[in-house]
């Protein structure tokens, strides 16, 4: 059984997707776990430590083979803020996979909040005057009017991290992880 540490619909969708095209036959099945980061992790280092961390309470549940762990993180540079995702999966045997996705640059005004402490899906909700975009199609989806919603966010993600499972040859079991 695979399981992702999260209920969020907009998480499970594309490791459904995913694990039906490359291991068909397996439950996917999602939970809720702590990242044991804040509420949005800010950087690449905080953000994959979220994502470590749900990957690994994932795998300790009952019946787990997989444990994935999915986290959406802001990075601040000079050109403004930056929305990422990272994706971690943990197999039972030991074997790992981890990728950083595909980036949107936030507008100002949504960056100065998050920069202020706020909620990235709170604020993108407040702009936008909805609820519960991130369980939608989420800020990528609001910020290019769907041409990319948050499944496909984290499919491109999900698919970046398989190579050690998929080309275990290139990857030896021995590499440094989690």
């Amino acid at each position: 059984m695979v399981v992702v540490g999260s209920t969020n619909p907009a998480k499970l969708a594309p490791v459904r997707l995913v694990f039906a095209e490359v291991f068909p036959g397996l439950e996917v099945r999602g939970v809720e776990v702590p990242s044991g980061v804040p509420e949005q992790p800010i950087g690449y280092e905080e953000t994959l430590l979220g994502a470590q961390n749900r990957a690994k309470a994932a795998l300790a549940q009952p019946g787990a083979m997989w444990g994935l762990g999915l986290e959406a993180g802001v990075e601040f540079n000079a050109l403004g803020a930056w929305l990422f995702n990272v994706a971690v999966i943990l197999r039972a045997d030991g074997r790992w996979g981890v990728a950083r996705g595909g980036s949107v640059l936030l507008p100002p005004a949504v960056a100065e909040r998050v920069q202020a402490g706020e909620e990235l899906g709170r604020v993108i909700d407040d702009l936008v005057g909805q609820k519960g975009t991130k369980r939608g199609v989420g800020a990528v989806g609001i910020l290019t009017l769907s041409r990319l919603e948050r499944v496909e966010f984290w499919r491109h993600t999900l698919e970046l991290a398989l190579p050690p499972f998929l080309r275990p040859e290139l990857y030896p079991q021995g590499m440094m992880g989690f």
